[in-house]
């Protein structure tokens, strides 16, 4: 209860001072490509349940495939304003609308794609989904800007691929350790420095590590 009421407050504080960056956001996203302005992603929410996680567009329209689910920093589908808004993170300010209806909490596990979950999770993996995934994550500030980075796919290897097969398992036992140590003073620790990561981190070029 006392994480729920604080994700309420959290989200309705930030909803209400960051509203007119996003909303401005959402224009600028209008104005330079065909489309709308927010996108839905359908993930797995609290026991699996579906969700659709909003989002500010980013990409092209027509280009989220089966086989292309994951996003590669440099992928061709990215538009030049949606590079700037996922740099600064705008483009997850919708996701606080998330929070405010009961989907996502502010920390938590990473929200996975719907299929991916149904398609490759194990039942003992499937323990991540008894709390909310959240806005941001453990995965999230430790191998800031995102693993992508820290561990490029081999040559000739496609970029899901190389997710499924050594990104996602990673992102889960990060995810399953939160579960298992969740506290607020955890969440309070992960929310300051995802704040350091976007607004001092994300200037500056971050130190590649091995993922383990």
């Amino acid at each position: 209860m006392v994480k729920r009421l604080f994700d309420i407050v959290f989200a309705s504080c930030v909803l209400l001072i960051t509203s007119p960056l996003f909303l401005l956001g959402a224009l600028v996203v209008n104005l330079t490509s065909p489309g709308p302005a927010f996108y839905k992603a359908k993930r797995a929410g609290l026991e699996g349940k579906e969700f659709y996680m909003f989002k500010l567009r980013t990409m092209h329209v027509n280009t989220d495939t089966l086989n292309r689910k994951i996003t590669d920093p440099e992928d061709d589908r990215i538009t030049p304003v949606g590079k700037w808004l996922r740099k600064l993170k705008i483009d997850e300010f919708p996701q606080f609308w998330n929070v405010l209806k009961g989907d996502m909490s502010i920390v938590g596990p990473r929200p996975e794609d719907y299929d991916i979950v149904q398609n490759y999770y194990t039942p003992e993996q499937r323990h991540i989904l008894k709390v909310r995934p959240g806005i941001t994550s453990p995965v999230e500030v430790r191998w800031y800007p995102d693993l992508t980075y820290h561990d490029r796919p081999p040559e000739g290897v496609s970029m899901q691929k190389h997710y499924l097969e050594k990104h996602l398992p990673v992102q889960l036992n990060e995810g399953l350790r939160y579960v298992e140590q969740q506290n607020i003073f955890l969440d309070l620790k992960i929310i300051i420095q995802t704040f350091y990561c976007i607004l001092i981190h994300s200037w500056f070029p971050a130190k590649k590590q091995p993922l383990s």
